[in-house]
């Protein structure tokens, strides 16, 4: 008694794919293959049904990349606001510190502005 050859997923793909890709009719992949014209005709029709879902899902996929990617540099953008004003108020410390400097260096020289 034959036992039956359980294919895979991939098995089955590279099959199909073959018979595409090489515009061979079924009753030649049947052949090529050793299988019954039906099951290819199955496999095809499954294959078929099953694409709507896994291109939906292909590219639902892309949509949450690109809304993490938008949430990443949205993150990163408040950073580099953050880091600006920081810097933007050392500086004015910086420029205030200098001057009040300059003023106390005046004075004590015995020089005013006046």
């Amino acid at each position: 008694m034959k036992t039956r050859k359980r294919y895979t997923s991939e098995e089955k793909t590279k099959i199909l794919r073959d018979m595409i890709d090489n515009n061979l009719m079924i009753s030649q992949a049947a052949e090529k293959y050793e299988l019954h014209p039906n099951m290819i005709y199955r496999w095809k029709k499954q294959m078929f049904e099953a694409t709507p879902e896994t291109l939906s899902n292909i590219k639902k996929k892309a949509n949450k990349h690109v809304t993490q990617a938008e949430k990443r540099i949205a993150e990163l953008e408040a950073l580099i606001a953050k880091r600006e004003s920081l810097i933007a108020e050392l500086v004015e410390d910086n420029i205030n510190l200098k001057k009040k400097a300059i003023g106390d260096n005046s004075t004590r020289n015995g020089s005013s502005r006046r």
